[in-house]
């Protein structure tokens, strides 16, 4: 009873978490192409912090509270599954990604950092992609059983 009340609030804390994944680096993109335009900047800057502060750090650290604890709940059955350690690597990864790109911010409100919005716009997909990658290894038929 208990783990299917975790797996729900897993999943919704992943789509807020994923939310504002795909938001962050956008966010990042119109700052850098509008540092000429100290007002926008500000406005990106202040968005990216609430964003941060409100969405992404909570739902991230919420996601992995559920997460460890239905794992917890199923260790036997889940220590096994080759399934269940993609998507850890690719939970991780996503999480490596949110701290490079508030890294990314907080460099560029400093110095500034020295990369394209393209190269921006094309990071952006990666932790949608490694998203995509855990759904499939945990829904799909013969990888999770």
């Amino acid at each position: 009873m208990y783990y299917e009340w975790f797996r729900a609030g897993h999943i919704i804390c992943v789509i807020a978490w994923m939310a504002g994944m795909l938001m962050l680096p956008r966010l990042l993109v119109y700052r850098i192409e509008g540092r000429q335009n100290p007002e926008l900047v500000m406005m990106m800057d202040s968005a990216i912090t609430r964003l941060r502060k409100i969405i992404l750090t909570p739902m991230m650290i919420l996601t992995w509270i559920f997460g460890f604890t239905m794992a917890h709940f199923q260790w036997q059955s889940f220590q096994h599954q080759p399934w269940f350690w993609i998507k850890l690597l690719c939970v991780v990864l996503i999480s490596a990604a949110h701290g490079y790109f508030i890294g990314l911010h907080k460099k560029e409100i400093s110095d500034g950092i020295n990369m394209s919005s393209k190269t921006l716009r094309f990071l952006n997909e990666i932790p949608f992609l490694l998203a995509i990658v855990a759904v499939i290894m945990v829904v799909v038929e013969p990888f999770s059983r």
